[in-house]
């Protein structure tokens, strides 16, 4: 990747995040997803809403919660904002590389972060939200964060914010 080509992705990115959609718990929604390990410390939770559009079941929203670094939050930002309008068939044949594709090329590095924003959305598609649903009913966790707290109840987490640009 050129030096010009990393300055635009990188303010791509920092757009995304400076102003980042879609963020946050939606609580009518249709499909929870969550993927991640709390022992990497990358996490991603999507929320879908869906909608009778033209007789097809489509995306109406999605919103996510984020436990990742800045190139995650992009691609998860923009992600939402694609979602929207496809039907179940179209989002589930996306791959992150598609749903990263608003912001450029990502280094190899960062193709984890769109990686995680697929698996959450696949995870949705896939009906894992009464699992979920019942999870956090039964640990009282409603939130990524309180997801992570509840199944860390015997052990320490640590949340760092990393700052660096």
């Amino acid at each position: 990747m050129s030096d010009t080509e990393n300055d635009d992705l990188q303010s791509r990115i920092e757009e995304a995040v400076k102003n980042p959609r879609n963020l946050g718990e939606m609580k009518d929604a249709d499909a929870i997803g969550t993927v991640g390990s709390a022992d990497c410390g990358d996490m991603l939770r999507m929320w879908l809403k869906f909608k009778d559009e033209g007789g097809r079941r489509v995306i109406d929203r999605a919103t996510f919660q984020t436990f990742g670094c800045q190139t995650a939050i992009a691609v998860a930002s923009v992600a939402t904002e694609m979602l929207a309008g496809k039907t179940i068939a179209e989002a589930k044949s996306m791959s992150g590389e598609d749903l990263a594709a608003p912001l450029g090329p990502l280094p190899p590095v960062k193709i984890h972060c769109a990686q995680l924003v697929e698996g959450a959305l696949q995870s949705a598609l896939a009906g894992e939200q009464a699992t979920n649903t019942q999870a956090e009913k039964s640990s009282g966790a409603t939130t990524l964060l309180g997801q992570l707290s509840a199944g860390q109840q015997d052990s320490k987490l640590k949340i760092v914010v990393d700052d660096r640009s």
